[in-house]
């Protein structure tokens, strides 16, 4: 079929959608002749995660347009449409900080991640590489600047006024030419001009040195320190101020590597790195990242400096900022190091990565062959936990490839407040997979859960009622409470698993991370719990008792506080024991 299908496939631009057994969009790329691209894909030997993607095409389907530019738009938007298996390798869910100078009449330093929720980026600074980085920037400039701190004004001057770190703007009155002067100053520095800031710690330094304030002027000496050592370290030679990101590269044993400078007023003000399997071709791959890079909460520089291998005429036009790719010079000098750092990035990172793959990816393919699925992309487990019968919840964690997805994590609040595991997995089940149904969201290809036969076989017969073709295994447990063997197929069998091999630990820290996931939403319900809802859970504490243990404690911590000897002088011995072992277990 695909053979036929590859004959009509014309050789114009356009995007090409693979597809799995189960008529799932799982890769979507874009080519210049869309049938060279395609062809490319059924033939010859392939390694890595390409033989992995080709192993699992069953489908094609194609879209042709007219120019290059089409089938970049389109590309882009079926991925956010799809956002298949694939692709996600693509993804960068890292987001930046940016310092804002506030345009109020009296102005803040503040840090924003979310700049798509600005109207007006022109206020923002950055990117800086990490919240550590910007708040140190920020804590600096307030510390030189008395700028206003607080986001609402106070009825009288808080401490920042007091100890000279603000003009006190709630009950003075506000000197414009003052703030402007600060604000252009502070402007100046963002943007990579330390001369001016400087210069008046400098000034600052020598007059509490010459009044004898030797801690004071030893302080304003780490600031100056501070600056010079790191902030200054960053210039680099471009002989303009312009802001640029520059994008770097290297491929090796099937990966690669990416490099990003983002420079901003000749000084390097951080960088972002990331590495992922290569499927396409490697100038299509690097288009792509860089068209999708901007989606994010990243303010586009004036100029973007790449490889000569990159389409630099269709980024233009698509980004609609300039792109250049230099061949001699200090802007080729810095490409250059984006480069060399991608390399060094790879090199250094490549036996981790490996690891992980194997830790991941290939103990995910082995519990596939060993359950004997044709597929093993999502896991959903199930964990249940109460105390007596009480705060009865689950938690739902998944796996995707291999690897947490923790947006997909899921918490249930069980309606009914007893000691039922077999009702509260049938209620977590339900409620999950008919919001599955109903929502038409995705469905896991195994579901976990954790308990032995009596748990597994309720799941079953509430996914075989919802009409659901979805395998459900369990993990049991040895005496010591270690994962000891999976528990599959119909009639149930226990299979054993080596716990040197890389599948045991792979199950076993999925096992962790649900129990864990659902012990501290429990936490956080019974820390919400009060005395009295914790009183009534004692059996042999009535109204009366209760009113008057309320009264001589009044919280939950002084009771706590007491031993079982110091209980039984007040309660009945059963009763006392009774809340003694409670109040234990309600700290775990």
């Amino acid at each position: 079929m695909i053979k036929e299908k590859l004959s009509l496939v014309p050789q114009k631009p356009g995007c090409y959608l693979m597809k799995n057994k189960d008529n799932n969009i799982i890769y979507v790329g874009k080519a210049k002749k869309l049938k060279n691209r395609l062809s490319s894909y059924f033939r010859g030997n392939h390694f890595g995660k390409t033989a992995k993607l080709v192993s699992e095409i069953k489908d094609f389907d194609y879209v042709v347009v007219n120019s290059e530019m089409e089938a970049l738009i389109l590309e882009n938007n079926l991925i956010k449409q799809y956002n298949p298996k694939y692709n996600i390798l693509l993804r960068d869910d890292k987001s930046y900080p940016y310092i804002e100078l506030t345009n109020d009449k009296v102005p803040r330093l503040s840090i924003v991640r979310s700049i798509n929720r600005k109207k007006n980026t022109n206020h923002l600074y950055g990117p800086y590489p990490n919240v550590t980085a910007a708040r140190n920037t920020v804590n600096l400039l307030n510390r030189i600047y008395p700028l206003r701190k607080c986001t609402t004004y106070n009825k009288k001057p808080c401490l920042y006024y007091h100890i000279n770190q603000c003009l006190g703007y709630c009950t003075n009155d506000v000197d414009i030419n003052k703030i402007n002067e600060m604000k252009n100053e502070i402007v100046k520095f963002l943007k990579g001009d330390h001369s001016i800031v400087s210069n008046k710690i400098k000034e600052e330094m020598l007059k509490e040195s010459e009044l004898m304030h030797y801690e004071k002027a030893k302080e304003l000496k780490e600031l100056l320190d501070y600056i010079e050592l790191v902030l200054t370290k960053q210039q680099v030679e471009m002989g303009d101020n312009v802001d640029r990101d520059v994008f770097g590269y290297y491929t090796d044993k099937g990966y690669l590597s990416i490099e990003v400078f983002f420079i901003r007023g000749s000084k390097l003000i951080g960088k972002h790195s990331k590495i992922f399997p290569l499927i396409d071709e490697v100038a299509d791959t690097l288009n792509s990242y860089i068209a999708k890079f901007y989606d994010k909460d990243i303010i586009k520089p004036k100029e973007i400096l790449v490889t000569d291998n990159i389409d630099i005429s269709l980024l233009s036009e698509y980004l609609n900022i300039k792109v250049f790719s230099p061949i001699k010079g200090d802007k080729k000098k810095i490409v250059d190091m984006a480069c060399n750092n991608a390399k060094i990035l790879l090199n250094e990172k490549f036996e981790l990565i490996k690891k992980d793959e194997e830790k991941t990816s290939i103990a995910n393919e082995e519990l596939k062959n060993i359950l004997k699925l044709d597929k093993l992309d999502r896991i959903e487990i199930f964990d249940n936990s109460n105390l007596f019968g009480n705060f009865n919840v689950s938690g739902m964690v998944v796996y995707i490839d291999g690897k947490e997805a923790k947006n997909e994590y899921r918490k249930y609040k069980i309606t009914v407040d007893k000691n039922d595991d077999y009702g509260t997995m049938r209620e977590v089940i339900y409620r999950r997979y008919f919001r599955v149904l109903k929502d038409n969201l995705d469905k896991p290809d195994l579901i976990i859960v954790d308990g032995g036969i009596g748990q597994i076989n309720i799941a079953r017969e509430i996914i075989e009622q919802l009409n659901l073709d979805i395998m459900v295994v369990g993990l049991k447990k040895d005496d010591k409470h270690a994962t000891s063997k999976l528990l599959a197929f119909d009639p149930i069998i226990e299979i054993d698993i080596d716990k040197k091999s890389n599948l045991f630990h792979y199950l076993e820290r999925m096992q962790d991370e649900v129990h864990n996931y659902t012990i501290n939403y429990h936490k956080q319900l019974r820390s919400k719990g009060s005395l009295e809802s914790v009183l009534s859970n004692i059996e042999g504490i009535g109204e009366k008792r209760r009113t008057l243990l309320l009264k001589k404690y009044k919280s939950l911590t002084k009771l706590k506080e007491l031993s079982l000897e110091e209980l039984e002088s007040i309660l009945p011995k059963d009763v006392a024991f009774n809340l003694y072992q409670y109040l234990k277990e309600f700290d775990k």
